[in-house]
């Protein structure tokens, strides 16, 4: 996929330039047309492992051996390489920086493959601590796809509403003490695919999750 993470910086940018911005009940960012189509179509196209079909416990680490990210072997995907290049892209790091006032420099980026199913849910929770950035990405078109989005928390247990989650829609916030979210228990029918894109600290332990285990952000 020669240029790709060009093609596909260049149109995040024009994403996060419409960003719709709100504040309550804390700093979030709701997206629309992320990815180039293609590119998102590409990634949601990727042969992968198939779905984890077990309990959570509401936690995604209850199955962290089976966890997927777009590191090591998975960037062999044209579609997965190109898109990892362009968030490790100075000029994407800055934009991030320069929209949601998030300090990235030296930190690394970590970019989770998620394929939900029926049953699925996640405590509320913060995301506080070793990550510094945190965007979903929504790449399921089947029926209901677009109630499987994030939801929002005015604190631990105060539900505030749900991020939109359409085809190559998706969610930034800037993890804080205030950044509650979860997933509600709800009818999943297929699967629910979406990309999580961290950005996460030096320290790090588990480098095969991370992208460029090497190489920091500038």
């Amino acid at each position: 996929m020669p240029d790709a993470d060009a093609v596909i910086s260049s149109a995040f940018a024009r994403c996060l330039a419409r960003a719709d911005a709100r504040t309550a009940p804390f700093r979030h960012w709701l997206l629309a047309d992320v990815l180039p189509p293609d590119v998102a179509h590409a990634l949601a196209g990727l042969a992968l492992p198939p779905p984890i079909d077990a309990e959570t416990h509401g936690k995604r680490e209850t199955h962290n051996q089976q966890r997927v990210f777009l590191a090591g072997e998975r960037l062999a995907e044209p579609a997965a390489a190109a898109f990892v290049r362009a968030f490790q892209a100075p000029d994407t790091v800055h934009r991030l920086e320069a929209a949601t006032g998030a300090a990235l420099g030296g930190t690394s980026l970590r970019v989770e493959y998620c394929q939900d199913t029926g049953g699925f849910w996640l405590e509320p929770h913060t995301d506080i601590g070793a990550k510094l950035f945190t965007m979903l990405i929504y790449l399921s078109d089947g029926p209901g796809a677009a109630d499987w989005g994030t939801d929002i928390y005015d604190g631990p247990a105060a539900w505030a509403g749900r991020a939109p989650a359409d085809f190559n829609r998706g969610l930034i916030f800037v993890p804080g003490a205030d950044t509650w979210h979860g997933f509600r228990p709800r009818d999943i029918r297929g699967v629910r695919r979406s990309l999580i894109v961290n950005y996460v600290v030096p320290e790090w332990r588990a480098r095969h999750e991370l992208a460029y285990p090497e190489t920091a952000v500038a």
